[in-house]
């Protein structure tokens, strides 16, 4: 038997996410010494484009091809993904492809980290542990996630009331889905909030974090809270540099591999 990990990431091409996911990557070593570890991303517009910048990344396929070929048998393939959404289902039906085929004798997928109430729980915790330590009590602290029309998306509602019951000034919305920044703003204006301090709720910085949420275009989150009359302090830094949310993947994926 030859183990192996496959780390899964939607995927990114600055240097912020880049090194993140290093950083993550040694962790993982660190913790499962002696198991090789690859990455590979799933979104195909971004591996184009590190391609066109003569960067190499595997698609999930890919990766878990080429171990099959470096004989490889039982590969542990953990997402890097917040829910149980289109992506995580897709890269579930690629391991399980490979598996039917004959290629590889077992490959199991670690859950994403939102995926049962224990995570919730331990999600809400990390982010109370992570917030801004400049922040007092009476500043609203928004967090910026991508949404879906999966049912995935019910995640995200789950932590918010979660949120809710700790903190009323900690608020989650997504650019997509059913909680938005729409829904958000009436509550920060009803409850006379003077500052927000503006957080991404996605695994690794990108173009959302930094434009959708950041951006200095009108319709960006932080252009609409200043147009609303609040001061906005944005920390563009995603949820794999903080090493509570990192704790929670590593557990799933430490369950995976025992699972082999």
């Amino acid at each position: 038997m030859k183990k192996g990990i496959l780390l899964v990431a939607f995927g990114a091409n600055n240097l912020q996410a880049h090194q993140t996911l290093r950083l993550l990557d040694e962790r993982v070593r660190m913790r499962f010494d002696g198991v090789n570890v690859r990455l590979a991303f799933t979104s195909e517009l971004i591996r184009d484009r590190l391609a066109a910048q003569r960067v190499k990344r595997d698609s999930v396929v890919k990766a878990l091809e080429k171990m099959a070929f470096e004989k490889y048998t039982h590969i542990a393939v953990q997402s890097l993904h917040i829910i149980p959404g289109v992506e995580y289902e897709d890269l579930c039906a690629h391991a399980q492809a490979l598996v039917t085929s004959g290629r590889l004798q077992n490959v199991r997928v670690g859950a994403p980290l939102l995926d049962s109430a224990e995570d919730i729980a331990q999600v809400v915790s990390a982010i109370v542990r992570h917030i801004p330590p400049g922040r007092n009590s009476e500043e609203a602290v928004v967090f910026m996630g991508h949404g879906s029309s999966h049912e995935g998306d019910s995640c995200y509602d789950a932590v918010y009331q979660k949120l809710q019951e700790v903190d009323p000034n900690i608020f989650l919305g997504t650019m997509d889905g059913n909680h938005t920044l729409e829904h958000i703003l009436p509550e920060l204006l009803k409850r006379e909030t003077k500052h927000v301090w503006l957080m991404p709720f996605l695994s690794v910085v990108g173009r959302h974090a930094r434009n959708d949420m950041a951006g200095s275009d009108a319709g960006s989150w932080k252009s609409q809270i200043e147009a609303a009359g609040l001061r906005c302090t944005p920390m563009v830094l995603g949820l794999a540099e903080y090493s509570g949310f990192v704790d929670i993947w590593l557990d799933h994926l430490d369950a995976t591999l025992k699972l082999l």
